[in-house]
């Protein structure tokens, strides 16, 4: 056998190349066999740099040599190749990263310490050595391992690259400089756009926002999985390289080669803080449908709680154990029936005599003089400040005071706002009204005032604007009638001179109804004073109404429509008119009258306006008539249910520094009314409970309230045929008709009115027991003045109204309005109602127990 079979086939290897073509190819797979990409063939040869360079020295050491082994010394040689074997194998990372090889720590040689101390140094420097290079070469272009040193004298011969010359810089021409200007110019011009391309541009605007809100969700989502991934196979690689290790001698090595991920302080911190945000709401979900853990009350010791010295004598238990102190002991008193004689209060006032006695002697007069001046200021202010137990009504109107007029006004649910506003009235005795009128009063029949005539009433005598805000049926007409009488009274009376000029006082009223009740109303009074009183309404021949005009009238009760037809067919002028009122005005605007009414008022002469100052509140100087005319300045009263945003407008244009009357809360209904509510589904059942309502103990006359007139007409043949007298009331009547309607319920000879919405304001029928909503309004302001007509005057009425899911619109403010009630009481079918729980076109939060946590 030749020496260089015996050879040792490690020496072979290095006798040919650095690596054989079956190391070439160990290279291109790893462990498993698995293939290798180009990355991490160049990452080994990057790796295995200095092991290049160790290869190619021992390549050049061995082949100077001559390798000829003899049969004798054979064992010798095979002992210091296999030293020689296993250097080249610390060195070669593939061996190195083998599980299965021992290291020469791991294999028993003897060794002194001091000599492993010194290898363990020197290897420590070449670690150290080897973090320096792999630093520096990080940038430096990857070499072939397998070249060897071919390449590195290849690379030397390599010309550098010639870098291209930089451009020089130009400064900017004068035209560019000018473009550039005239196109911020441009860009600074306001660019028109449509509607449309507005609402296009806030889609895309939106959905620009909307896919970069996605991408950095995504991208965000990415990084946190990358991470993850990457932390878990740093921790396999970790594993997998410190298993093959022994000791501390390649930790290092291994934790600098392996592919561990160097996690970010500030990526770590986002990590934790997504995972806390994650248990947050993990535990704010659990607390929101399971319930949190209840907060136990710390229960404080007796032994803690500080003692109280003073003592208390419900803490005295004596009198249940002894029975001395059942009966306490009285002292006795003898002398002038004091303790002991004495009487403390005699006393200070002997002390106080005898100072008084001594001060006068001192005094002079003047000092007498003044004391006496502050002793009655001191009695004055403490008579003022009295407390007097007596009510109100106990006491004459002189001796009523601040706190009185107070008290007053929360009896009768008074608010008023304005400067000046005078007292309200007590009873009619203790007015200045005119004797005429006082007794027109007494014969009409008005015992006492209602709330809002007791303070609107006192406010119109001083000539002031107005605007009277209270519910239905609470005599708003008397409480502007009565003020325009006073007022026309000091005026001169309508003659051939002045006839022309037109009425002294309009009163405007919605529908012709509420205008003809208002003129029955006003006859009461005109008649007794010798005035005239004139209605203009639409359903009436303008000829007629011209005809009655003829003469003159002091006071003209119209509708808007009519009274603007009069006026541009020069029927009536308003060139003295100075007196206006505007009853139920936000049912004028809600049926279309604002530009009647606009134009009304514009008609009237300016020369009688109030100044918009201080002095429109001061009611001297508003009583005074102006100079050169017997008239006074214009005042407006205006009188309504609620206060709509239109009405608001109206007064703010027309009245100048008004005195705002509210009695109870605006839109309210009566007290006095009883409102009951049910839900009926269908018109068939509608109809059979009306015939069950009627046919109870509800005295005539009772008012039935529909939507439609053909609902309105078949009730009427329903209700004729089983017995009951009727009267319609609706748009589709003429005015006759209307007329004849309302005579027949006042009389008595009909027992039952079925109306719209026309007959829901201003129609006063007296005793009305019962008011039924067959149809629910469309509103809740109709349904207050539907339900005003009973309950008028102090008396009770009864309201019911049928509902149906159709009417879910209106069940809010009724559920509201029931409950602000004192004698209604709101039914649960309504209270629960989903359309009760919010207004409409509110979405409502559902409440905890109202949420489904699971349903099959």
């Amino acid at each position: 056998m030749s020496n260089k079979s015996k050879r040792d086939p490690i020496h072979e290897n290095h006798s040919n190349n650095h690596l054989t073509n079956d190391e070439e190819s160990s290279n291109r797979f790893d462990e498993k066999g698995e293939a290798r990409n180009d990355g991490e063939i160049n990452r080994d040869t990057k790796t295995d740099d200095k092991y290049s360079s160790y290869k190619s020295d021992r390549k050049r050491e061995y082949d100077s040599r001559s390798y000829k082994y003899d049969d004798a010394n054979n064992g010798d040689n095979y002992r210091s190749s296999k030293s020689h074997r296993d250097r080249y194998r610390e060195m070669n990372p593939k061996y190195r990263d083998d599980r299965n090889y021992k290291s020469r720590e791991s294999r028993n040689y003897s060794r002194s310490p001091s000599r492993d101390r010194r290898r363990s140094n020197r290897r420590s420097d070449r670690s150290k050595s080897r973090e320096r290079n792999k630093d520096r070469n990080k940038d430096r272009p990857l070499e072939n391992t397998n070249q060897g040193s071919k390449n590195t004298d290849e690379d030397k011969n390599i010309a550098p690259e010639v870098e291209p010359p930089k451009r020089k810089l130009v400064p900017i021409s004068v035209e560019d400089l000018i473009m550039q200007k005239k196109n911020s110019e441009e860009q600074l011009k306001p660019v028109f756009l449509s509607k449309e391309e507005r609402q296009r541009l806030a889609i895309e605007k939106r959905k620009n926002m909307v896919e970069k809100q996605k991408l950095v969700q995504k991208a965000e989502l990415e990084q946190t999985q990358k991470i993850l991934k990457i932390f878990e196979s740093g921790n396999k690689q970790n594993s997998r390289s410190d298993y093959s290790r022994s000791k501390s001698r390649y930790r290092r090595r291994s934790s600098s080669r392996s592919a561990s991920p160097t996690i970010s302080r500030e990526e770590s911190r986002k990590l934790d803080m997504e995972k806390r945000s994650k248990e947050m709401e993990m535990k704010a979900i659990r607390e929101r449908y399971i319930g949190g853990e209840k907060i136990k009350r710390k229960v404080r010791k007796m032994n803690d709680k500080n003692f109280v010295f003073d003592w208390d004598a419900k803490e005295d238990t004596s009198q249940d154990y002894n029975s001395i102190y059942n009966s306490r002991h009285e002292p006795q008193f003898f002398g002038r029936g004091h303790i002991a004689g004495f009487d403390v209060k005699e006393q200070m006032a002997k002390k106080s005599r005898f100072y008084s006695q001594l001060l006068s002697e001192r005094r002079t007069k003047e000092e007498i003089s003044r004391a006496k001046e502050l002793e009655n200021i001191i009695r004055k202010k403490e008579a003022k400040t009295k407390w007097d137990d007596r009510h109100w009504s106990e006491k004459p109107l002189a001796e009523m005071k601040e706190r009185d007029w107070r008290i007053f006004k929360e009896d009768f649910n008074i608010s008023c706002k304005g400067g000046s506003i005078p007292n309200p009235i007590r009873s009619w005795d203790e007015t200045d009204l005119p004797k005429d009128i006082k007794s027109v009063i007494k014969k009409v029949g008005y015992d006492k005032p209602t709330p809002i005539q007791r303070q609107a009433i006192p406010i119109g005598l001083q000539n002031r604007d107005i605007i009277g805000v209270a519910e239905t049926g609470s005599g708003k007409t008397a409480s502007f009638l009565i003020p325009m009488l006073v007022y026309i009274i000091g005026l001169p009376k309508i003659n051939e001179t002045n006839m022309q000029d037109g009425p002294y006082a309009i009163i405007l009223a919605p529908t012709r109804e509420l205008a003809l009740q208002i003129e029955q109303e006003t006859l009461k009074f005109s008649k007794l004073l010798n005035f005239t009183c004139v209605s203009i309404v639409g359903g009436h021949s303008i000829d007629e109404q011209a005809f009655a005009l003829r003469n003159g009238a002091e006071i003209i009760i119209a509708t808007p429509g009519r009274l603007k037809d009069c006026i541009d067919r020069r029927i009536i002028v308003l060139n003295q008119t100075t007196y206006i009122v505007m009853d139920e005005a936000d049912r004028m605007i809600d049926m279309g009258f604002e530009e009647d009414v606009n134009f009304i008022l514009d008609a009237l002469p300016s020369t009688h306006l109030k100044p918009d100052s201080q002095d429109a509140e001061d009611a001297s100087k508003m009583l005074q008539s102006q100079s050169g005319s017997s008239l006074r300045y214009r005042q407006t009263t205006m009188f309504s249910a609620t206060m709509p945003p239109l009405v608001e407008r109206l007064a703010r244009k027309y009245l100048r520094r008004p005195a705002i009357v509210t009695i109870g809360t605006a839109g309210q209904a009566v007290d006095t009314v009883l409102q009951k509510v049910e839900f009926i589904a269908s018109i068939e059942r509608k109809r059979l409970r009306l015939v069950e309502l009627l046919s109870e103990d509800y005295n005539p006359p009772v008012i039935i309230f529909v939507n439609l007139k053909k609902t309105a007409d078949s009730l009427s043949k329903l209700l004729s045929s089983d017995g009951h007298i009727s009267v319609v009331l609706h748009g589709g009547k003429s005015q006759e008709q209307r007329e004849a309607a309302l005579a027949k319920l006042k009389s008595g000879d009909a027992d039952l009115l079925i109306a719209t919405d026309v007959a829901g304001r201003g129609i006063d029928v007296k005793d009305v027991s019962l008011v039924i909503n067959f149809d629910m309004a469309k509103s809740i302001e109709d349904y207050t003045h539907r339900i005003g007509r009973t309950g008028r005057a102090g008396k009770q009425g009864v309201a019911i109204s049928f509902l149906t899911n159709e009417d879910s619109d209106v069940f809010y403010d009724l559920r509201k309005m029931i409950e602000k009630s004192s004698i209604s009481k709101c039914p649960m079918e309504l209270i629960q109602h989903e359309a009760s729980q919010a207004p409409p076109g509110v979405i409502r939060t559902k409440r905890r127990y109202e949420e489904t946590l699971y349903k099959e």
